[in-house]
């Protein structure tokens, strides 16, 4: 007998091949795709094995379109429930980003039957606050358990009345606790969790710092565990190791993973096999479109309104460059925070190289699709000296070759891409001095034409994601915020771009980074 398990994880609400932009970037994902792979993938069983799918989380947030429904019309918010019945998911996961619209609407997106949640409780009942801890699925006298973690880093970057009312427990724990309870009960037991690997698999070294975010690791070592499926980290993976199957299959939509056991006729597992599947050339699923074309076209129509003129230099052509010696489209995004936030140094980021930064002529999509977050303005007060080791921490983000040419730090692109982890200042002249050593590089900083003070405390404007530390920038806390702006920051942009017409913003002059000889 066959036991096939199928997982998609981290699709962000990238359901058919569009990623929004115009003219498209990315057509080769989405979870239109995916489904159909899994159907290929299940076509190719009897009817005596036994295909389980499972979601592992991230799926109500991340698009443009998961915004409309959450800011526009939640009327639309059984969309969720459909698509996942539509792809015949047996099993889903609850993502950290599934928080990101608060507890009650998180509620409201997950009706169905198929949650799985062991280690996210109600703090008065101790039970999950949301679906079940485990199920078992049986085919005639085999029975299959699956375990339903969520990484436990949560309340790092939720604000509390997101999860208001809910403990996080520790996910190896738990585990723990429900394998002793399946293991004696089941012929194949499978965690599914989101979240990824803090240490290498092969090798069990860090792959950074160990913090609790990511524990796959530690899961895969548990006895009594058969496969583990990870997600968070979006990355493409699918090994055997000690016994053990593990996938994580990336991000949008792109990849599915596949795991394939064998039993003989006691029920004996005698072999296991994990892989990933590319969607990118497979049709996309039509049911999964017919239920998605009539709101993709009141979407389309929200985004392609016109905001306004923002001059001819906020388009980004070069990445690396423009975190170098920042960028006019990072100056818009710094005002706007500064001009709600009602400040005069603020800091963000460039999240990736998908951002392409703006045209003269700027439509909602294009905000939207450069500012992917629902992050939101909070204000905190920081010292001269917290603001420099500030500066510290996103100075890690470069490192020098050997031949003194400036690279990006591997920390930040292994095992996950942290491009977001680096921040770009506006209000004060900086100078970061790569001949320096790590954590003493931040030289000159200057306020209004003077240096900046070290014991006195200024007011900066951040997004919500960084202010609660996260990142390691453990000079943001909770105790130093002064007030926050319950606006999201994309239609705060846009708010700033309308009322500031026209707009023209210069290449910005108040960074340098200085001991390279050349970008590597």
């Amino acid at each position: 007998m066959q036991v096939k398990v199928l997982s998609t994880s981290d699709v962000h609400g990238y359901f058919n091949a569009d990623d929004f932009r115009r003219p498209l970037n990315n057509t080769e994902m989405g979870l239109a795709r995916a489904v159909s792979v899994m159907q290929i993938e299940t076509d190719k069983l009897t009817d005596e094995d036994l295909v389980l799918k499972i979601e592992n989380g991230d799926f109500i947030q991340g698009s443009p379109l998961t915004n409309y429904i959450e800011k526009i019309d939640q009327k639309d918010l059984p969309l969720y429930d459909d698509l996942a019945a539509l792809a015949g998911y047996d099993v889903r996961i609850i993502g950290n980003h599934e928080f990101n619209y608060g507890r009650i609407y998180l509620e409201k997106a997950l009706q169905s039957q198929n949650v799985l949640n062991a280690n996210i409780l109600d703090q008065k009942s101790q039970t999950p606050f949301l679906g079940r801890p485990y199920r078992i699925f049986q085919k005639n006298d085999l029975k299959v358990g699956v375990i339903g973690l969520t990484t436990k880093f949560i309340p790092k970057w939720e604000p509390e009345k997101n999860i208001k009312g809910l403990y996080f427990a520790d996910p190896v724990m738990i585990a723990k606790k429900y394998i002793k309870i399946l293991r004696p009960q089941v012929d194949l037991l499978i965690l599914a969790y989101h979240g990824g690997f803090e240490c290498d698999l092969k090798t069990g070294q860090p792959l950074g710092r160990i913090n609790g975010e990511n524990q796959g690791y530690e899961l895969s070592q548990l006895e009594g565990v058969d496969a583990l499926i990870t997600g968070h980290q979006h990355r493409l993976l699918a090994e055997k190791f000690n016994g053990l199957v593990m996938t994580q299959p990336g991000y949008r939509g792109e990849a599915v993973g596949v795991m394939d056991f064998a039993f003989d006729e006691k029920q004996k597992l005698i072999n296991s096999e994990a892989k990933l599947i590319s969607t990118k050339t497979t049709p996309e699923n039509s049911k999964i479109i017919t239920r998605l074309s009539p709101l993709k076209v009141k979407v389309d129509q929200w985004m392609d309104q016109s905001i306004g003129q923002v001059g001819h230099q906020m388009e980004i052509i070069d990445h690396q460059l423009a975190r170098i010696q920042s960028h006019p489209f990072v100056e818009l995004i710094n005002r706007a925070q500064m001009d709600a936030g009602q400040t005069q140094i603020a800091s963000t980021t460039i999240f990736n190289d998908e951002v392409r930064g703006l045209k003269n002529n700027v439509t909602r999509r294009d905000i939207m699709t450069n500012y992917v977050y629902p992050n939101t303005v909070v204000v905190e007060s920081l010292t001269g000296q917290e603001i420099i080791d500030a500066i510290e921490v996103s100075a890690r983000y470069f490192k020098l070759t050997a031949n003194d040419n400036l690279s990006i730090n591997p920390h930040f692109l292994f095992p996950k891409v942290q491009h977001y982890n680096y921040d770009l200042w506006t209000g004060i002249d900086y100078t970061i001095d790569m001949q320096k050593p790590m954590n003493q590089r931040v030289k000159a900083v200057m306020f209004q034409g003077k240096q900046l003070k070290l014991d006195q405390s200024y007011e900066v404007a951040v997004n919500s994601y960084r202010s609660n530390g996260t990142g390691n920038f453990k000079m943001y806390q909770a105790s130093k915020i002064v007030r926050e702006v319950q606006i999201e920051t994309a239609d705060l942009i846009a708010d700033y771009i309308q009322q500031h017409q026209p707009l023209n913003f210069d290449q910005p002059h108040n960074l340098k980074i200085i001991g390279y000889q050349k970008l590597s």
